[in-house]
């Protein structure tokens, strides 16, 4: 196992105050543009593109492979809350007779300049964007795909909401089709400077109806549907200077992300910016320590629609 033709569509523009889907659209908030009347705090602007395509292949190195699922041939592939669209669209190229859907509130770089320019496409043909808010329901028939992905929202999905989430995601499950959830919690045991920062990030997820360690139970909500053939793991990924070139990946990572949060935080009277500097300071200064033994803990879920 591996651990890890639609109509291509058209996708907006994604500039500044420019409406992505209805109710939602960016802005510029506390520097960064960010996709507005979200729960998901981080920016949606150039930077988080590099950043969370480091991310991606952080993550394809640590787990060597894009997938866990127990798939073979899948003749259509969903991935939700596709971001850069870096996953969909390799695994549009692992895949080649697959149809592979990205999802997310907000074009990917990739698609939004295949528009402007479209002599200059480089993704895949099998591999499309469509436009859509898991949290108002996926934009696609039920029983529409093999395999259906989702990493990383646990910043973005309300506590009360992963429930129907699960069953949303399974909606759009064909019979026999696999389910697959990635997440984490932040940061674990890097120590009392890493914790402050941790805890600055849960008030302001709380405070939109987020909590961070969602992450941890996606095994949980998931064998409360009728998935079969479910498994579930957690993986501890290093984080720092002991972890190697892991480690110090995962290290710039999460202060890439604190990047993000740091400008809201200040900005919501959760800290002040001479507290969250000097914070987040000594918490780079201690992920150097070789004794430190930080983690980033991610779970993955999968289970088999009956």
């Amino acid at each position: 196992m591996s651990w890890f033709g639609w109509l291509r569509r058209t996708p907006g523009k994604a500039q500044s105050g420019a409406m992505t889907l209805e109710g939602s659209m960016t802005d510029v908030v506390a520097g960064r543009e960010r996709v507005v009347g979200l729960p998901y705090a981080l920016p949606a602007d150039g930077e988080e593109i590099n950043r969370l395509d480091f991310q991606h292949y952080m993550l394809r190195f640590a787990f060597q492979g894009n997938y866990a699922a127990p798939i073979t041939q899948p003749a259509s592939i969903l991935d939700v809350g596709t971001g850069t669209g870096r996953w969909a669209m390799e695994m549009a190229q692992t895949f080649l007779n697959a149809n592979v859907i990205g999802v997310d509130v907000k074009p990917p770089a990739l698609d939004a300049r295949a528009s402007a320019r479209p002599e200059a496409d480089i993704r895949p043909a099998n591999y499309t964007f469509v436009p859509g808010n898991l949290l108002e329901g996926l934009p696609f028939a039920d029983q529409s795909f093999d395999f259906v992905h989702q990493r990383l929202l646990f910043t973005a999905i309300p506590h009360g909401r992963w429930p129907s989430v699960l069953q949303e995601l399974m909606r759009v499950t064909r019979s026999g089709g696999w389910v697959e959830l990635v997440d984490s919690i932040g940061l674990a045991n890097g120590g009392p400077n890493v914790e402050q920062l941790m805890d600055w990030i849960r008030q302001l997820s709380g405070r939109r109806g987020v909590d961070l360690m969602d992450g941890s139970r996606i095994g949980d909500y998931a064998r409360e549907t009728p998935l079969l053939h479910q498994t579930a793991r957690r993986i501890d990924l290093p984080t720092g200077v002991y972890g190697g070139r892991l480690g110090r990946m995962v290290a710039t990572d999460f202060f890439s992300v604190c990047g993000g949060f740091g400008g809201v935080a200040v900005a919501q009277g959760i800290t002040s910016q001479s507290a969250w500097d000097t914070i987040l300071e000594r918490a780079q200064a201690d992920l150097t320590q070789p004794n430190n033994r930080c983690v980033t803990p991610f779970f993955i879920a999968f289970g088999q629609r009956p």
